[in-house]
């Protein structure tokens, strides 16, 4: 597969970390995720239940060995893996990783060819790195809650946790830059980002209206900010969608829904004047949208060559026939759950196959990997008596 030749372990919690190592993992590289000994952590630990649709999702295609690394026998263990692997994956406060022993320089201490990459809530350094991460607080600190929402109806969170998933990419794709540079240099190195930092560049556009013009974007409710006609409508039988912005695309809506004597009019003669007549041009389509289906609109404004379509709840999302063409499940086989449809990756290859193995038990390889290691199984059950393994 793709990936197979490289190696990482996953020492990563809840989403972010576990979001990171899937990229890798769904594409052949060895993963091992190492958790605490049910002895030592008996709790269901950050992530939510093991049986749950989302930590299947996140978890699956990598192997589970359990590892008490508060013991120094537990660490020499870790350390016997990192001399052999290509990653490290940890999403540790800061401070954590440094009281374990598995910093950086240890690591490097180990292998030189390491890399280490660290998530946190708000970066290794700085007045906020000790503090605690989570999704929803970067969300707020980063900018998105105050651009999400009707206008005037104050924060309002994403449906999705958009800082914990931006985290996860940007690491996965810091991992495989540090990966391709160590062919160069034969050097492994730290790569980190946080959920403030991935959220704060996933503000993109938004962020630069500041940077660059200094403009404090708003709530702009279901119409983009700057780009119109772009947002919804109620049609006879339902939601449209659409995003009609530039000139071209106002005069192919205009012509599409019979609207010859709106679209010279003047105070819709640019884009900066629909914008700032938007609420008086919204009212002229709404009456026009209305009068038919969404599915007639669809195909009508489509055809004309602008974008547009229905608004999905997931159950619907999921009954698309051109979403059913895209085949976006990855159907694996549990021992105990039986088959499970997981969320496939975005990513197609015209060379390479996805790997679809599901989420393991917790230590579930422990053996075949101490094996890998020249522990014996007299070694091995030693190992459990002390809560070790």
């Amino acid at each position: 597969m793709p990936l197979s030749r490289f190696n990482v372990l996953d020492l990563t919690r809840v989403r972010s970390g576990p979001l990171a190592v899937r990229q890798l993992a769904d594409w052949g590289a060895n993963v091992i995720k190492i958790e605490a000994p049910e002895a030592v952590d008996g709790s269901k630990g950050m992530g939510g239940e093991r049986d749950g649709s989302d930590f299947q999702n996140t978890h699956r295609n990598k192997r589970s060995i359990t590892l008490n690394l508060k013991r120094p026998e537990g660490r020499e263990l870790f350390y016997a893996l990192v001399a052999k692997a290509d990653v490290v994956v940890e999403n540790y406060r800061p401070d954590v990783k440094t009281r374990l022993g598995i910093d950086y320089e240890n690591l490097r201490a180990a292998n030189r060819r390491i890399v280490l990459a660290s998530i946190s809530g708000f970066g290794q350094s700085g007045p906020y790195a000790g503090r605690p991460g989570f999704d929803q607080i970067a969300q707020g600190m980063g900018g998105l809650m105050s651009v999400t929402g009707l206008p005037g109806q104050g924060p309002v969170r994403a449906g999705i946790p958009v800082a914990d998933l931006s985290t996860g990419l940007y690491a996965g794709i810091g991992i495989l830059i540090a990966l391709l540079e160590r062919e160069a240099s034969g050097e492994g190195q730290w790569v980190h980002t946080s959920l403030l930092e991935a959220q704060i560049a996933m503000m993109d556009f938004q962020a630069t209206r500041w940077l660059i013009d200094k403009e404090r974007p708003g709530q702009a409710g279901n119409n983009h900010p700057t780009s119109i006609p772009t947002g919804l409508f109620r049609a006879r039988d339902g939601i449209l969608n659409l995003a009609g912005g530039g000139e071209t695309m106002w005069r192919r809506i205009c012509t599409t829904m019979e609207l010859g004597d709106v679209v010279d009019r003047p105070e819709f003669g640019s884009e900066e004047l629909r914008s700032k007549n938007r609420d008086a041009l919204n009212a002229i389509l709404q009456e026009r949208f209305i009068q038919n289906t969404v599915s007639h609109w669809v195909d009508r404004l489509n055809a004309a060559g602008v974008p547009c379509g229905p608004v999905y709840g997931v159950d619907e999302m999921f009954g698309d026939p051109h979403v059913e063409a895209l085949d976006m499940r990855l159907r694996v086989a549990h021992k105990r759950l039986g088959l499970l449809d997981l969320l496939r990756s975005p990513v197609s290859l015209s060379r390479g196959v996805r790997r679809a193995r599901p989420t393991p038990e917790r230590g579930e390889h422990t053996a075949d990997v101490l094996n890998e290691l020249g522990v014996t199984a007299r070694q091995i059950s030693a190992l459990r008596a002390q809560n070790i393994v």
